[in-house]
């Protein structure tokens, strides 16, 4: 008997990311080749400069590769035009940063609510389904706090429910834990594994060994190349 391998999400091949040109050219990637299957969890590790921030930006439709293949969902990423990728980073695609990126002026609820206003969804199902995520991410009793009445972790596990919003085929999460305590790095882990086990594929830049170990599969970068996957 065969086992059957997932299917792609993302697949990146042959993908060069090159800036300015002559003798100030930089090749921020050179050739990189990364598959990223329905259910995985993958660190990305390497040292500042080796390629794993730009390989995440283009992995979230937030820069064009300079040339090679991009397909998302069956989707040629580099082949659409500004406002289709934005839909496609809209539809497919959920964001976690070190730095939470909440309006500070807005509640847990509408902080949540805000991609789905992109998504044209309507009131009463953003409402349902920000306090479905909410009580998914452990914050059922803070649905009205402000981003100033939470802590550290909570503000993390908002900005997670926000990602996860619009059932995402990936999420990305870059540095999600370097603003956080070990105590609640721990947890905002614990949070990550949770939702992998539910089924969603996600992909974490990391430079911390322990946090790249609790991931399946760990892709390596230098110089712009992936070094293992």
């Amino acid at each position: 008997m065969v086992d059957q391998v997932a299917p792609g999400v993302a697949e990146l091949r042959s993908i060069t990311k090159v800036y300015g040109s002559g003798d100030l050219e930089v090749r921020a990637l050179d050739g990189v080749n990364l598959t990223v299957r329905e259910g995985d969890y993958i660190a990305v590790m390497g040292a500042s400069g080796s390629g794993k921030s730009t390989a995440m930006n283009i992995l979230g439709c937030l820069d064009r590769p300079t040339s090679g293949n991009y397909n998302l969902n069956g989707t040629a990423v580099e082949q659409l035009s500004d406002d289709a990728l934005a839909d496609l980073r809209n539809q497919s695609l959920g964001f976690v940063f070190q730095q939470f990126h909440l309006l500070g002026h807005a509640s847990a609820m509408d902080n949540v609510m805000l991609p789905m206003i992109y998504a044209g969804i309507p009131l009463e199902e953003r409402q349902e389904r920000a306090k479905a995520a909410l009580t998914r991410v452990g914050l059922a009793k803070r649905l009205e706090n402000r981003p100033n009445q939470l802590s550290g972790g909570q503000q993390q596990r908002v900005a997670i429910a926000r990602a996860i919003i619009n059932r995402p085929s990936l999420l990305l999460a870059d540095e999600p834990t370097g603003a956080l305590d070990s105590s609640t790095t721990a947890e905002v882990l614990e949070l990550f594994d949770e939702l992998h086990q539910q089924g969603i594929t996600l992909v974490m830049v990391t430079h911390e060994d322990d946090v790249a170990a609790r991931a399946q599969k760990v892709a390596r970068f230098q110089d712009g190349r992936v070094l293992a996957e």
